[in-house]
């Protein structure tokens, strides 16, 4: 993966002009924006946020380790950055234009609190949940078109309304009823087996950020004695499967259940053990659900969490910054497990706006969260982007298409809302299989074939040439007469172009035919196809 370097600030200058060999000519009349200069692109020249809690407990761990953090991040990388994260989406030209604009000292707090209420917020979440619960309706998971369409508009349904954590999470454990009308049911039928061990492994992954597999085998024994009782139950419509807990069911005495700190549960007759371990698991005294939570969330926007893997917490692989992780924990269980918060409190952050420029190179300081990691846009997002930038068009389909699914020409990648809907960029860029509900599943590492596809694919090309929100961008009178190079920068990069890229786009001895070259040039620029 390419790493932004200090000493490599005009890469993204270089790479653009050598793919662009002829620049465009001069804008029309209309009075230019000043473009930026070269420091300014990916760090701030003052302090935007103040430091919070949060930050002091990242600093005092920095501080232990003599690691310099880096500075923050510019307002042109704060808004990309915060737009992709929080709602898996670019700003448009206008959103980029009025938030630079912007002069008040609260501007980045302002933007973070827009996003969270953004429609897309819940299917951009959706998507990242949807690769956990394993939403997907054809091989290995089958749950079928209906439930799994059913399941996804539960997520995101949940999203919508701000469900606390712990209600999203008891619903997902206790509920029973048809697969085709009870979403969350479709949690004990997203698993490749569905025997009580099957189910005790996608509790633990799911809940508790553990991989049971390698639990010994009396503790995973005694996890599966809560869902020794759930059955399956088939109606008269096809492939329709009632979820239910079977009250009868007799007693397993190799599976007795028992909590997974080793206290045995204690059970009413004829009481559900899942009711009976979703108490146990919500109790702030029983913190395994909130301290794997607040990992995840960590993870979903740095890349890696305080504890790493994110689904992988266990004694020996304890978290880089106790502290912190213990914050976070806290702070979701005080503010009665609400998602949101939690998220405000990371965005907010100083270590959140970091610039992605590494003041120390070592790996302590990545792990210790010295700096903002860079990484590569998820398929489902890049898709969605190069539709944004060019107005276009993808063409989705199901592996299985039994029964159709129509997937509407306008609808975005992040909602999709079955795993096996898919299409040749999302396969390239690494989508989740959604097999396993493990975090490594989506590949987000850069190859040769990916590079080729946005060098080479006509599916790219046809979008620049094509696409109606392109050719409206590159009309020289059309935004008010606004310089069509600062057009480009703003809705591809989020910024407007340095000295030098504007000296070099506006040569008058160049021509406007080559305005769509430069807008290839950036879409095949690392700056485009990484957060930073």
């Amino acid at each position: 993966m390419p790493r932004f370097s200090r000493c490599s600030r005009r890469l993204t200058v270089a790479f653009v002009f050598v793919a662009c060999t002829v620049a465009p000519a001069a804008p029309p009349a209309a009075a230019p924006i000043a473009p930026s200069t070269d420091a300014s692109v990916f760090e701030a020249t003052g302090d935007p946020v103040s430091a919070t809690p949060l930050d002091k407990l990242v600093r005092a761990r920095l501080r232990k380790l003599g690691i310099i953090p880096s500075p923050l991040c510019s307002d042109a990388v704060f808004l990309r950055r915060a737009y992709l994260d929080v709602i898996g989406t670019l700003p448009t030209l206008g959103e980029a234009r009025e938030f630079l604009d912007d002069r008040r000292p609260d501007k980045r707090q302002r933007l973070v609190e827009r996003l969270l209420a953004r429609p897309e917020y819940a299917d951009y979440w959706a998507m990242r949940w949807s690769d956990l619960l394993r939403v997907k309706a054809e091989f290995p998971i089958n749950l079928w078109p209906n439930a799994a369409q059913a399941y996804h508009h539960w997520i995101v349904q949940a999203l919508r309304e701000n469900r606390p954590a712990d209600v999203f999470a008891r619903e997902l454990l206790v509920s029973n009823g048809s697969n085709f009308r009870v979403g969350p049911v479709n949690f004990f039928r997203a698993v490749q087996s569905r025997d009580p061990e099957g189910l005790a492994k996608a509790v633990a992954l799911t809940f508790f950020g553990m991989r049971a597999e390698h639990w010994p085998p009396e503790r995973l024994a005694g996890l599966a004695g809560f869902f020794t009782a759930v059955r399956y139950k088939a109606t008269g419509e096809w492939k329709e499967e009632i979820v239910f807990f079977d009250s009868g069911a007799p007693a397993d005495p190799a599976r007795e259940p028992i909590f997974p700190d080793g206290t045995p549960a204690s059970l009413a007759p004829r009481q559900d053990p899942r009711e009976v371990l979703a108490d146990w698991m919500l109790q702030p005294k029983h913190p395994w659900f909130a301290r794997a939570l607040a990992n995840r969330s960590w993870s979903w926007f740095f890349g890696r969490g305080i504890v790493d893997a994110p689904d992988d917490l266990r004694p020996d692989n304890p978290p880089v910054n106790p502290a912190l992780l213990d914050y976070l924990e806290h702070e979701l269980i005080d503010s009665h497990y609400d998602l949101k918060n939690l998220f405000r409190l990371i965005l907010n952050s100083q270590t959140y706006q970091r610039s992605s420029l590494p003041m120390d190179p070592s790996p302590e300081a990545a792990a210790n969260f010295a700096y903002y990691p860079v990484r590569r846009l998820e398929a489902e997002v890049l898709a969605d982007a190069l539709n944004q930038i060019t107005g276009g068009t993808d063409s989705y389909v199901s592996a299985i298409p039994e029964p159709f699914t129509f997937v509407p020409a306008d609808i975005r990648s992040i909602a999709l809302p079955d795993g096996s809907i898919t299409g040749g960029l999302l396969e390239t860029f690494g989508r989740s299989p959604r097999d396993t509900g493990l975090a490594a599943e989506r590949d987000n590492a850069i190859n040769a074939t990916q590079r080729l596809h946005l060098l080479n694919s006509t599916h790219v090309l046809r979008k620049l040439e094509q696409g109606s929100a392109m050719r409206q961008l590159l009309k020289p009178d059309a935004y008010g007469g606004e310089p069509v190079v600062n057009r480009l920068y703003l809705t591809v990069l989020s910024r407007r172009p340095t000295q030098a890229e504007w000296a070099r786009a506006t040569k008058p001895d160049a021509g406007y035919t080559m305005l769509p070259d430069l807008a290839w040039a950036l879409i095949n620029s690392p700056e485009f196809l990484y957060r930073h």
